[in-house]
């Protein structure tokens, strides 16, 4: 893994909880992993509906306004 020159910057807007993640800031590493789950990253999701670790498609299109 390489290190990402934003990463401080990203951490900022990262409302991701799982706290043992190791792709925290590192948002390109975070999409393709999430992808491969067929899954949305963190920073799609309210911060309510994050808290479930529900990452799927279908709860993101369930809690949309």
């Amino acid at each position: 893994m390489n290190e990402c020159a934003n990463k401080k910057k990203n951490l900022e807007e990262c409302n991701c909880t799982y706290e043992p993640c190791s792709r925290k800031g590192i948002c390109c590493e975070c999409i393709v992993y999430h992808r491969r789950s067929r899954q949305l990253p963190a920073c799609f999701f309210s911060s309510d509906v994050e808290a479930t670790y529900d990452r799927s498609i279908e709860n993101f299109i369930s809690s949309r306004p």
